[in-house]
């Protein structure tokens, strides 16, 4: 360890666990769907894509991802309030002084660390409500992709029983309004509008995920404590007063 630094944990072992694991699904997400919208790849066998089931293949490592992402959103929401290493909703609990944190962390972004008034010790208030809107996005394409899914099973049948198709439609049913109100699609709300809003919802995340990735590297360089490290080896290293 560097002189004049001290090893602060940040993450542990649980956590960096789902983080790797949301981001291999994610690549995997964003590959088959881009592939289901619009299929941009041929086989590469001398038979057609039809003939080797190319969209079917998508379509179930699309909906593999989206079972390993409606399990780690349980857990990432269970620890969001009852982990016993960081608590992160109180850290965007808009009070006084996450207020001025978030602030300052903003502050400090746009004058490349000229002014750091904050502890980056910890977690701050700002990291903390940047990965809450990713997760409100991410839960948001689970609902939209899951109502989009349970379109296919129109007889109302499954391989598992009538229940799965209605609880579906129970708990998905409303993203279809939602969907064209937020693309102004008013009374006419359709399944499209769902298929529309989740497609720019996937480039909302990546464009959240681009920003994660910048702000990361801006903060190794800048702080120069190692935050980089914090997913792979769990630590990162803070300066000491001593």
């Amino acid at each position: 360890m560097k002189a004049g630094h001290k090893q602060v944990k940040r993450m542990t072992g649980a956590m960096r666990a789902i983080h790797w694991t949301n981001v291999f699904s994610m690549i995997i997400a964003v590959t088959t769907g881009l592939y289901i919208a619009h299929p941009y790849y041929q086989t590469l066998m001398a038979d057609g894509a039809v003939d080797k089931y190319v969209m079917a293949w998508n379509r179930w490592g699309h909906l593999m991802v989206a079972i390993i992402f409606d399990v780690t959103s349980v857990l990432i929401a269970y620890l969001f309030f009852f982990s016993r290493f960081e608590k992160p909703y109180k850290k965007v609990i808009p009070n006084a002084k996450n207020i001025k944190e978030f602030g300052a962390v903003v502050i400090n972004l746009i004058t490349l660390n000229r002014k750091k008034e904050f502890d980056s010790t910890h977690g701050d208030s700002f990291n903390s409500v940047y990965f809450l809107i990713f997760h409100l996005l991410l839960g948001w394409m689970l609902f939209t992709g899951l109502q989009m899914y349970v379109q296919g099973l129109g007889s109302g049948q499954s391989s598992i029983g009538t229940w799965w198709p209605s609880m579906l439609h129970m708990v998905t049913d409303w993203t279809i309004p939602v969907s064209a109100w937020m693309i102004g699609g008013g009374s006419t709300a359709t399944l499209m509008d769902v298929r529309i809003v989740h497609h720019i919802t996937m480039w909302l995340i990546i464009t959240w995920v681009a920003f994660h990735i910048y702000y990361q590297v801006w903060r190794t360089i800048f702080w120069k404590e190692g935050d980089i490290a914090i997913v792979v080896g769990g630590s990162k290293f803070v300066k000491t007063n001593d």
